[in-house]
This record gives structure tokens, C-alpha cells and sequence, in this order.
């Protein structure tokens, strides 16, 4: 399984542009724009808020072209802040990730396994987690239920195949595609196989039954209040 987001330094939950847990370009689309593989979001179907999430990169290259590996677009709700209510949010994040057979880590000093839809249930599970978080625990107490639930998304996502898993069809580009699906209680995460890329998404107050996906021919869409 890909560990772009334990050992590759970048980091897998909602909010700014990140490469190496550093902070993103003033600009947001351009870590995006930079990316050597195409961009998805809900389709058509979807008529709420759209906007940009986050970028990342394993390794030392910026924001040069073909260094970005993976991203996210938001749909519906933002997360919320620390200590806003969270279970009265609605919505949907789509986790497009790019297929790399393989990288050079953040620090440069090694390479990182070749990317897979594994990659993709990682990435949505852990920022699944990040936006449903309970608000009302300490500090300490919530970083002992996030790293618990972590370990427990990554054993999920190296398990595709597994009985934690089922079988939804869902359409992309207008065509039924097969993914991995998976509900909890803090909302639901599923992964899967897009024409030039892999594919994730969490949500939560939306239904996943209900979504398609397509390529985003539009980033400015997800700019724009």
C-alpha cells in the first residue's frame, strides 16, 4: 500500500495547500493547475457549494510540474473549526490521487511504494476523520482518538478486499465504475478507479448513493464564493 500520507511528509487532513507540512503558494489553484493528471469532483448532479481543499506532494520539488500527487475538492459544508458542531455538517469530498509507480520521499532519501486505490481509502478515511473529530475533547484526548482511528482507517484501506468493505456502483463520467464503500458512524469513505487517476471520497450528511463523479474542466468553479 502507498504511504504518501505517513511517510511522504504530506499531510492528509482538510484545510490549505501543503507539500511537506509546509504551507501551500498564496495563490490556491496553483498546486492544483501544476498537476500532470486530471482533477474530479461531483458531477452535474451536484448543485451546492464547490471549493478547493488541499494539495500535496511527496517529494522536494514544489510546485513544479508533475510534483503534485494527490488532492482534494470539497462539496457542500467546509469542515468546521475546532470547537464548532460538527455533526449538523453536510458534505462530500472528493480525493483524487495521482497513479505513481513510484516517488522520491519528502526528505529525498528514499523512494515510496507505487500508489494504488489503498492510497485513495487512506486518504479519504484519515480526512473523513479530521472533519468529524469529536468536538468536545481535550486536546490530549483528541489526539489519542485520531491516532487510534487513524491506525485503524490504515489497517481498512490495506484491506480493500475485506469484509469491511462493499461493492457500490457509482458513475464516473457518465459510466458505472466500481468502488469500495464503507459507512461508520462518523459518516461514510469509499475508493476506487477513475480514467487516468485513483479515486476517493468521504462525506457525511449526503448520501453516496446519490453521487457521480466527472473530470473537472473548470478549477475556477471551486474558487468562487
Amino acid at each position: 500500500m502507498d504511504a504518501t500520507s505517513q511517510a511522504g511528509g504530506a499531510t492528509a487532513t482538510a484545510g490549505g495547500p501543503v507539500v511537506g507540512g509546509q504551507a501551500g503558494p498564496a495563490d490556491p489553484l496553483v498546486p492544483y493547475l501544476s498537476a500532470d493528471f486530471p482533477w474530479y469532483g461531483l458531477d452535474d448532479g451536484w448543485t451546492g457549494r464547490r471549493y478547493l481543499m488541499q494539495a500535496g506532494a511527496s517529494g522536494p520539488r514544489g510546485w513544479a510540474a508533475g510534483s503534485v500527487d494527490y488532492g482534494t475538492l470539497g462539496h457542500g459544508d467546509e469542515p468546521a473549526k475546532q470547537y464548532e458542531p460538527r455533526e449538523t455538517r453536510k458534505f462530500a469530498v472528493v480525493v483524487t490521487v495521482a497513479r505513481r509507480d513510484s516517488r522520491r520521499s519528502a526528505d529525498n532519501t528514499g523512494t515510496l511504494e507505487a500508489t494504488s486505490a489503498s492510497s485513495a481509502a487512506w486518504l479519504a478515511g484519515s480526512g473523513l476523520l479530521a472533519a468529524t473529530w469529536p468536538g468536545q475533547l481535550d486536546r490530549a484526548l483528541r489526539q489519542d482518538w485520531l491516532d487510534q482511528q487513524s491506525s485503524l482507517a490504515w489497517d481498512l484501506a490495506d484491506d480493500l478486499a475485506g469484509p469491511g468493505w462493499s461493492t457500490l456502483s457509482l458513475p464516473v463520467n457518465g459510466m458505472p465504475q466500481p468502488f469500495r464503500y464503507r459507512e461508520s458512524e462518523y459518516g461514510w469513505v469509499l475508493a476506487g478507479e477513475a480514467p487516468g487517476v485513483l479515486l476517493g471520497a468521504f462525506g457525511r450528511g449526503v448520501s453516496a448513493y446519490g453521487v457521480g463523479f466527472a473530470t473537472v474542466a473548470d478549477l475556477g468553479g471551486y474558487t468562487r464564493p
